[in-house]
């Protein structure tokens, strides 16, 4: 089975998007507004533009693909909150979030323990726009650059040759041990190089996230002897809870490729994969076409990767939530409904309408591998079958 997440891919605002400040987002609309055309056959085909809510997006009149949306219960429009809960872990409490900054008892502790001359920043800013701020003093000085965002996470920037990446691993397990006390969702490496001008983020990062609350999806699957494998960020995303092997990613080309590998040498198990690109280099950077490009390059390799699919595979193609990149209000994440299709050979083309929660996803998924769900969402496998 092969759970595959567009980072990001949102279908529309959420009924209290008012209250994340997201009303009138669309993430997948607003890309294809946002070009001439968009090529994407074979998401056209499994039934992309039939999601309740997509207006923008041709609908085919007889879908490859079950198709619906879920909608976020969680308090949250983030990356831990939306794979969570994806996998029956349900956070009802937001996360915390730092406006003004870390507070700077917090911060002093951390340059203490990890052993700095300080710290560089400490502010709400956009990964790329800070590093191209302060990098030059980053050279100069060796501190950190630390900074956060919407989201409830506390990010540290350095040069991967000048600062080192060991290093920065090092201090971003510190900080990750200082904060949990704080149940800060995620702490993040953000490693670059280059040069003033010129300076790059890599695929080096690395998240340092708090353990999930409950027992998901993924921990029951394993127990139960499926082989649970994270291609991309997910290992991190449920700090290895869950998800013994891991398969590290360069990029969305590279995860579909790694994932196709899997696909053609892999006897069962749940791949489960976080294809990064879409939101990392289109969305937080408000990109559109850059976002619409991405799109046909999925497209094209999800071509690829289903002809090594065997007659009782099952995938899934779904979101974690929005990022619309025509949103100038911030570059943050949108409080969106995800898509969900899941196609297959024995798979039946099924309406699925609106799921309450994306942890029906998970409720499916136990279901389909002969578990009785342990989570809170509903499951479709049912519906699912030919």
């Amino acid at each position: 089975m092969f759970l595959i997440v567009a980072d990001s891919l949102g279908v529309g605002a959420l009924p209290d998007a008012e209250r994340f400040g997201d009303v009138g987002t669309h993430t997948l609309d607003h890309v294809v507004e946002s070009v001439e055309s968009l090529d994407v056959p074979r998401l056209s085909a499994l039934g992309l533009g039939n999601v309740p809510g997509v207006r923008r997006l041709g609908r085919v009149a007889t879908p490859a693909a079950a198709f619906g949306r879920m909608a976020e219960v969680s308090a949250g429009k983030d990356t831990s909150t939306g794979h969570w809960e994806m996998m029956g872990v349900v956070v009802p409490t937001a996360f915390p979030t730092f406006p003004e900054g870390f507070p700077r008892a917090l911060v002093e502790a951390f340059v203490e323990r990890a052993g700095l001359d300080g710290v560089l920043g400490n502010e709400v800013a956009s990964g790329t726009e800070i590093i191209e701020r302060l990098g030059p003093e980053h050279l100069r000085t060796g501190r950190p650059i630390l900074y956060t965002s919407a989201d409830s996470v506390f990010q540290l920037a350095a040069h991967e040759e000048h600062f080192g990446l060991e290093r920065l691993l090092d201090c971003c397990r510190v900080a990750r041990e200082l904060l949990d006390e704080h149940h800060v969702a995620r702490v993040i490496a953000r490693p670059f190089v280059g040069a003033p001008g010129g300076f790059e983020r890599t695929y080096n990062r690395r998240d340092f996230s708090l353990e999930p609350t409950e027992t998901s999806s993924l921990v029951r699957l394993d127990r139960a002897g499926v082989p649970v494998i994270g291609v991309g960020k997910i290992q991190d995303i449920f700090a290895g809870v869950g998800v013994p092997r891991s398969v590290h990613t360069e990029g969305n080309r590279d995860g579909m490729a790694k994932t196709t590998e899997l696909a053609r040498t892999l006897e069962n198990g749940l791949v489960f994969v976080n294809l990064v690109d879409f939101d990392m280099l289109f969305g937080h950077r408000r990109d559109p076409v850059g976002y619409a490009r991405a799109l046909e390059e999925f497209d094209r390799d999800l071509v690829a990767f289903e002809r090594h699919l065997r007659p009782d595979d099952v995938v899934f193609v779904t979101a974690d939530h929005g990022n619309d990149p025509t949103f100038t209000a911030t570059t943050d994440h949108t409080r969106e409904y995800v898509p969900v299709l899941a196609f297959g050979e024995r798979v039946r083309a099924a309406q699925l309408g609106t799921r309450a929660s994306f942890a029906d996803l998970g409720a499916t998924v136990e279901e389909l591998f002969g578990l009785v769900p342990g989570g809170p969402g509903a499951s479709f496998a049912r519906e699912l079958e030919s």
